[in-house]
């Protein structure tokens, strides 16, 4: 389902359509095969998978597909109605559109089935929208067969980020590489358009598995060399469960390793932004993608759930996790239902010895899944629940990272709970990216103990952290990252060096062009994003290169001219070029569209001291300071203005 997440994602579009196998790929290498091709083999695995949240995720609208109500139905949304109904075969919503006047949307494509279903319609630049009513799926005596807003408590104006014609409810962009098969978005930055291809329109077995030719050609031949398929999704490897009298917990016969599920089931089940265009099969997440880290508004200070981060980041904290259980040892991957039943208890007895956990003891008669596994509702009816199956009481710890991260968020982390090796890796990423700069001997060593760990997120941390770091103490840790073997550390690294590569070591240097290459990769493949192109001319500031800063952020105006951090960068860009009058314009369009930063009011501030406009700069100074009374900039900066 449609969801706000990622920061930097795929690339291209314009006409949708579908993709020949042979289009795919070049003949040297595997093409998608289509779902439909595995079905003589796996005939089971065919008939779990169809039907199932997978392979319904996107559809055709039809009679057989659409639910929701469309007999002349309407919905009221602040003083707004809507209406839903039907030309012949046709569905059609009548909504507010770009400008905030009625217009008839024709509904070319469903998305998802359960708790909700929603509606994308088709634009002439070759976007597809997601509509702003949802259908409720569910019965009608849990509040459901209805329609409803997925901001039911706030107006969202036709002017507002968050309307549904917007970037944000784009489904090239947002939506499209985790509700279909082998994606191509094909965005054009110079006409702003999308021509997007898929293999297959949903969620097909190709995505997961990989394209399948070989495997399929293998078959067959009845030749059997190797498996044929780019990935190889079997975490068990003959190991089996095996049940500790003594813990009532069961153990793996044999150590886990590097799992893979969750990495390739992170690619969609994980809140996390995209590095490259083409997925890469069988390859760690971070070679491919960026997941976000426990920050704040994300997730509570103890790792739970906050905002829509779905499941690899809250997984990937826990115990279970780290003993070696992986995704299908809980789940039927074709179906994605409990391999148990229904019934939670049951897939949790696998593990859990029910004398011991079900006793008088342990909260009889409970629902596991209540107390270990909290549940959080989004998108207005659709509960999810947190999967870093926490003990209850670990939020008020002492001894847990939560409170290690909740004392980080108001004063900056400890550098010993940063080394901390009893906490998950993402816990100990996320507090080595909260080491405040400038770094002292502690905080310089654990962020070199950290360049060395094992977990590339916390390698990857480490370097997110250095790029706070002053100058003088960038090159003096974790050069050897621009050439680490994760791309996410490698483009991290390349951030974090930019501005200092004529300081780094020879071998380092040699390393750094392939790596900026990359980040540079990373943000075009999100063109289609003003911001991404914001910190594209902020790299290539960095790297020296002016002309091409000033030609990236003067495209993310042209996508978005209200976009408040664009307008900044470009001020910058034009002081650099020496166009003093027309970067105080460009800096004051900033501080005016974005209130709530004080980096745009400080700047501002002194580039009207600078212009000769101290009284001005006075003022400015002064209400910032007094709306941003904690910051220490505007606070200096004001006392140096009354001088």
């Amino acid at each position: 389902m449609f969801r706000l997440t990622i920061v930097v994602v795929t690339l291209a579009f314009s006409t949708l359509c579908i993709a020949s196998p042979g289009s795919q790929a070049s003949a040297a290498e595997p093409a998608f095969a289509g779902s439909e091709a595995c079905r003589s083999c796996h005939e089971r695995e065919f008939e779990e998978w169809t039907n199932s949240h997978h392979q319904l995720a996107m559809q055709a609208a039809s009679e057989e597909t659409v639910l929701g109500d469309f007999n002349d139905a309407s919905v009221d949304y602040f003083g707004s109605t809507s209406f839903m109904f039907r030309k012949g075969e046709r569905y059609l919503m009548r909504t507010g559109n770009a400008a905030g006047e009625m217009q008839e949307f024709e509904i070319s494509y469903t998305f998802g089935v359960e708790p909700l279903q929603q509606y994308l319609t088709d634009f002439p630049d070759g976007r597809k929208q997601v509509l702003p009513f949802a259908w409720d799926t569910r019965p009608e005596d849990e509040g459901g067969q209805r329609w409803f807003h997925l901001y039911p408590e706030t107006e969202i104006r036709h002017d507002d980020d968050l309307h549904w014609t917007g970037r944000n409810f784009n489904w090239n962009y947002m939506c499209a590489e985790c509700h279909s098969t082998n994606l191509r978005q094909n965005y054009d930055l110079e006409s702003d358009t999308f021509r997007t291809t898929y293999a297959e329109v949903s969620v097909g077995c190709e995505a997961c598995h990989g394209p399948g030719s070989r495997h399929v050609a293998q078959a067959r031949s009845e030749f059997d060399a190797d498996f044929g398929l780019p990935v190889g999704l079997d975490d068990r490897r003959d190991a089996f469960w095996i049940m500790n009298a003594r813990t009532g917990i069961a153990e793996r016969s044999a150590p886990a390793g590097e799992l893979q599920q969750p990495e390739s089931c992170g690619r969609c089940h994980a809140r996390r932004s995209v590095l490259i265009e083409n997925y890469d099969y069988g390859k760690p997440l971070l070679d491919t993608h960026r997941p976000a880290l426990l920050d704040e508004g994300l997730y509570h200070a103890d790792g739970r759930i906050l905002d829509e981060v779905y499941v690899y980041g809250s997984f990937v904290q826990s115990k279970m996790y780290a003993a070696g259980v992986t995704c299908t040892d809980c789940h039927n991957p074709h179906t994605a239902e409990l391999r148990a039943g229904p019934n939670p208890n049951e897939t949790c007895a696998q593990c859990h010895a029910t004398e011991k956990f079900a006793a008088a003891t342990h909260a009889p008669g409970a629902d596991c899944v209540s107390c270990h596994m909290a549940e959080k509702t989004y998108m207005g009816v659709d509960g999810r629940r947190d999967h870093s199956f926490r003990l209850p009481g670990t939020s008020s710890d002492p001894s847990h990272y939560g409170a290690a991260i909740q004392e980080a968020r108001a004063s900056g982390a400890d550098p010993a709970a940063a080394l901390n090796t009893e906490f998950p890796p993402i816990a100990r990423a996320t507090l080595i990216t909260m080491l405040k700069a400038p770094f002292d001997a502690k905080e310089i060593a654990v962020l070199d103990h950290a360049t060395n760990d094992a977990n590339a997120l916390v390698r990857m941390a480490a370097m997110q952290a250095i790029h706070s770091a002053p100058p003088t103490q960038r090159p003096l840790i974790g050069t050897g990252l621009l050439a680490d073997p994760v791309r996410a550390v490698r483009v991290q690294a390349a951030l974090a060096f930019a501005g200092i590569r004529h300081q780094l070591p020879p071998d380092a240097a040699r390393s750094f062009a392939s790596a900026a290459s990359e980040y540079r990769q990373s943000l075009v493949t999100a063109a289609s994003r003003p911001e991404s192109l914001t910190m594209l001319s902020d790299f290539e500031f960095r790297l020296g290169d002016n002309a091409r800063s000033i030609e990236s952020v003067r495209h993310a105006l042209r996508l978005d001219p209200g976009n408040a951090t664009a307008r900044h960068a470009h001020g910058l860009a034009l002081i650099r070029e020496k166009d003093y009058d027309e970067a105080l314009v460009e800096l004051q369009r900033a501080y005016s569209l974005g209130p709530d930063n004080p980096r745009f009011a400080y700047v501002y501030a002194v580039a009207l001291n600078s212009m000769g406009q101290q009284d001005e700069a006075l003022r400015i100074a002064e209400l910032a300071r007094d709306r941003f009374p904690s910051d220490d900039d505007l606070r200096n900066l004001w006392q140096s203005l009354q001088r």
